[in-house]
């Protein structure tokens, strides 16, 4: 029997992907880039608002300087009103790392959104196509009621894909909703019985693990520094070229709660307050998935060495990384 773990299956001559995922701020950029740059690599971004042109500081998108040291990929590839999914993700990644193996470049998919890396690795599962008087229904429910009373409906009836999506995220949930009603089925279950039969890659999964009270100092220094870089103005320079403050990646984590203090909804101390305890939330819900998946190997961020000869060992590499720095 076919195994379903991409790691172990014994094909030959498949791309080798070293796969960096973790919850947010345990320090997944500044390891992936002194790997790729130690052995003449680049990296495939796998961060579900990175792909997004204009939104910068709140996706913690790598700086220019770090782009330069390491080429990236899927990065600023459409506009925040357009189209993006873990299905067109799969497909342009796919793309990108056929190109890259094609040129003898180690690839580093790298980020935080675990429905994108799974895509990509395992393929995307079979749902019910849409229904669209289901699909409406939901949305009429939505547009009269609120975003909040729709995940409150999905947590009532399929509490365990409650527990996987944001409450604003009104796109997923509704989905969730839909699936249910036309298999009688949760996504989750769905998505656990996938066979992951297409998998065209060798894969070595790091993780970063970090003790919760650290995760949080590290959430809410970021939370403030982005404050400080400007997220206030980068929101008012998206809502000033023209885009509606209901498209999808204005209600993601941390534009959501900028959105709500331009319109004086709250005040700068509570939104930061807000966007600390909204990203909090994610970095919990991300560690969930994360740890479901059992071959994922974790180290702390300070396990330099360690990290470095999985590396070394899974790509057959000498690396020499600059520094042992915790990450």
């Amino acid at each position: 029997m076919k195994s379903n773990e991409c790691l172990n299956e014994s094909e030959k001559h498949r791309t080798r992907l070293v796969v960096i995922c973790s919850p947010t701020a345990t320090g997944k950029t500044r390891l992936a880039i002194e790997l790729a740059e130690a052995v003449g690599g680049e990296i495939v971004n796998a961060d579900s608002l990175q792909v997004y042109r204009y939104l910068d500081i709140g996706t913690a998108k790598p700086t220019r300087e770090e782009r330069a040291r390491v080429p990236h990929h899927l990065i600023d590839v459409v506009d925040p009103d357009e189209e993006f999914n873990a299905a067109i993700y799969a497909g342009q990644a796919r793309a990108v790392i056929d190109r890259l193996a094609d040129a003898g470049k180690p690839v580093f998919v790298v980020g935080g959104t675990g429905l994108y890396i799974r895509a990509l690795l395992q393929g995307i599962i079979e749902t019910p196509p849409v229904d669209e008087n289901i699909r409406n229904y939901y949305k009429g429910l939505r547009d009269r009621f609120g975003r909040q009373y729709i995940y409150g409906l999905l947590e009532q009836r399929d509490p365990q894909a409650a527990r996987r999506i944001n409450v604003n995220d009104s796109v997923r949930v509704i989905r969730a909703l839909e699936v249910l009603d036309q298999s009688g089925q949760s996504i989750v279950e769905m998505q656990r019985n996938h066979l992951f039969a297409d998998c065209p890659y060798d894969v070595c999964k790091i993780g970063l693990t970090v003790e919760r009270a650290e995760l949080k100092e590290r959430i809410a220094f970021r939370s403030a520094k982005m404050m400080e870089a400007g997220l206030i103005e980068e929101v008012r320079g998206l809502l000033a070229q023209g885009y509606s403050p209901d498209i999808k990646p204005l209600q993601s984590l941390g534009y959501k709660q900028v959105v709500d203090f331009i319109h004086g909804i709250n005040d700068r101390e509570r939104t930061l307050d807000l966007v600390v305890r909204e990203t909090w939330r994610y970095a919990k819900r991300q560690m969930t998935w994360f740890l479901a998946d059992k071959t994922i190997r974790w180290f702390t961020p300070d396990q330099y060495q360690a990290i470095q000869k999985t590396v070394e060992s899974f790509l057959n590499i000498k690396i020499s990384i600059r520094t042992n720095e915790p990450v």
